[in-house]
């Protein structure tokens, strides 16, 4: 009787602080949240990731034959605990004055990493027998593997099977390579010694032995190690890292939809690797053409497609040393690349790109804007005013529509906020983000209809629960898909022979508008093409003007090489007239 109390006395001692197991998903302490691209590969973030739950059945059977090989060879033979193990571990221990060797199980490993601290304490190796034979009796083996692949450190901040083969591989632990899947069961005894972005020639030699004991375990054939041995494992470069601002906006975006909803989350974005590579490169090819005009300026760039889910973007040209999210955060002026909602107000009251404009002076009130470099073309049909980006042609087909028809029109395009009922509302002085004004823009790449911008499709927990879901994509119609139509006859001008023409994307036909503020202290291009939505914003943060800085210069360049980057390859070329037909009939007196 006196034993057994002692025992029970010693099991309450070390039961006493054990923590709790409710939730085995949940490390405790801060939420972790991951971001996953739109292709559910995770996105490195402040140095950890961790790739969404993979199921067992889904990977190949190399991948957890070599963790066993090397980890726990008799995992389906024993009850949580290996006594022989424990024993061969505490001799070795012992005969060396310190701890050399360990005997942990797979199971214990899981029950050490996912509630407990590495303390080597007897205390906490007891607990850890302890959550190990619970986690025995309520999972099955299957289970356990899968929790343990999934929760497992791999280092280099990845945290999983599938998070450290995207880390080092560039891809889905569902297509590891035998040797692949030896170089990561390697790495789990010494993260960072055998990371093989850091010690290559150790992560090689350790992947050998991991060979080697799945020959001798029985999980390989001798011919079958050889060929894997012999098959070159080629590392990938980091995926995401260089979207830092995309990153920042989605967990803005994510933390206002779940609020302080206490859980690990998985956030499934509407991230395209191809997308922002191309929107990265075409700011470095952007600016290196615009020269010494721009350097000493900042950008933003923000792509989505034609339902408002936003595939790339750039907030700054460095955001080590600005973490200020341009394309999201800061509010400019558009200048007249808010004109096409003008013409479209005009043309949904019955006007036409072949419809006439009289461009000269014009007066309301004391007010009267000059066109640039006050030069007027008379008598000019709208497509031409549009391509031309014709100041006082574009006001009279404001005053023709009526300013509140134009401001309809704006908030059924999704324009944010309300707009000024002056006459200066047709040159764009009112302010917006790049991103919102992408998805002003989306109705004229999708047909007409009014999107909401958005990074993230589905939040869910890491047990698969599922906390928030977007629901379609459209809000309302814009407006009807003739005058739109119409609209993007007049945008592929403008991008045709007017004042984008530097935003020619080869093989589309590509239809934007370029937008150049007072003093040049905003300089824009926004348009579409190939289905993707894109705005390209150059400027100063303190509102400086620029020097010889256009809408159609650098913003219209970086514009088209994202574009022809981000696009497939076309299959067909359109080319957009070189002038106006009408116009010149015009002029010729037809």
């Amino acid at each position: 009787m006196t034993l057994l109390v002692g025992f029970a006395a010693l099991f309450a001692y070390f039961a006493s602080d054990l923590p709790d197991t409710s939730a085995l998903w949940s490390e405790g302490g801060a939420r972790r949240v991951t971001l996953l691209a739109a292709d559910g590969a995770p996105i490195v973030m402040q140095g950890v990731s961790q790739g969404a739950p993979i199921r067992l059945a889904d990977l190949p059977t190399h991948v957890p034959n070599a963790v066993l090989a090397v980890e726990d060879r008799n995992f389906y033979h024993h009850f949580g605990a290996n006594p022989v193990s424990i024993l061969r571990a505490l001799i070795v221990n012992v005969n060396q004055g310190g701890i050399r060797q360990g005997g942990s199980t797979i199971t214990q490993q899981l029950a050490k990493n996912v509630f407990l601290t590495g303390d080597q304490t007897v205390k906490r190796k007891v607990q850890e027998l302890m959550l190990a034979f619970w986690l025995e009796q309520k999972f099955t083996k299957q289970e356990i593997l899968t929790l343990y692949l999934n929760r497992v450190y791999f280092g280099a901040g990845a945290y999983g099977v599938d998070a450290a083969s995207y880390r080092y591989f560039g891809k889905s632990a569902r297509r590891l390579s035998l040797g692949e899947a030896a170089v990561l069961a390697g790495l789990l005894k010494a993260p960072s010694r055998y990371a093989p972005t850091n010690n290559p020639g150790d992560a090689g030699r350790r992947g050998r032995l991991v060979i080697e004991q799945m020959v001798e375990a029985g999980f390989l054939t001798r011919e079958r190690a050889q060929a894997a041995i012999a098959d070159p494992v080629l590392l990938a470069r980091p995926r995401f890292e260089a979207a830092p601002y995309f990153i920042d906006q989605a967990l803005r975006e994510a933390n206002a939809l779940v609020g302080d909803l206490d859980a690990d989350l998985f956030v499934h974005t509407t991230f395209d690797p191809r997308v922002q590579a191309a929107a990265e490169m075409g700011m470095l090819a952007g600016f290196a053409m615009a020269g010494e005009a721009a350097s000493d300026v900042e950008a933003a760039a923000v792509f989505m497609d034609g339902e408002g889910a936003v595939r790339g973007m750039v907030g700054g040209r460095d955001y080590a040393k600005s973490q200020f999210n341009r394309a999201a955060q800061a509010r400019r002026q558009p200048g007249s690349a808010f004109k096409p909602i003008v013409y479209l107000a005009g043309v949904t009251k019955g006007e036409t790109a072949n419809a006439i404009v009289l461009d000269a002076p014009v007066h309301i009130g004391s007010w009267s804007p000059d066109n640039y470099k006050s030069k007027f073309y008379g008598e000019v049909t709208l497509r031409e005013a549009l391509a031309r980006s014709l100041n006082s042609a574009a006001i009279r087909v404001q005053e023709r529509a009526g300013r509140a028809h134009v401001r309809e029109t704006a908030r059924r395009l999704g324009w944010p906020t309300t707009l000024n009922a002056g006459p200066s509302l047709a040159l764009g002085v009112d302010e917006i983000s790049p991103m919102q004004l992408a998805a002003v823009y989306a109705p004229f790449a999708n047909g007409g209809f009014r999107i909401r911008p958005h990074l993230v499709e589905r939040i869910e927990t890491a047990d698969g629960e599922i906390v928030y879901q977007r629901q379609g994509s459209i809000v309302e119609e814009a407006a009807p898909a003739g005058a739109i139509d119409e609209m993007n006859e007049m945008l592929r001008a403008v991008v045709g022979w007017g004042t984008g023409r530097a935003a020619q994307v080869p093989g589309y036909a590509a239809a934007g508008k370029t937008g150049t503020t007072q003093g040049s202290r905003d300089a824009w291009f926004a348009g579409h093409a190939g289905g993707l939505v894109g705005v390209v914003w150059v400027g100063r943060d303190d509102n400086r003007p620029m020097k010889d800085m256009t809408g159609g210069r650098a913003p219209a360049v970086i514009w088209r090489e994202a574009m022809a980057r981000a696009l497939p390859p076309p299959i067909y070329v359109t080319s957009a007239p070189e002038r106006d037909p009408i116009a010149a009939l015009l002029r010729a007196g037809g």
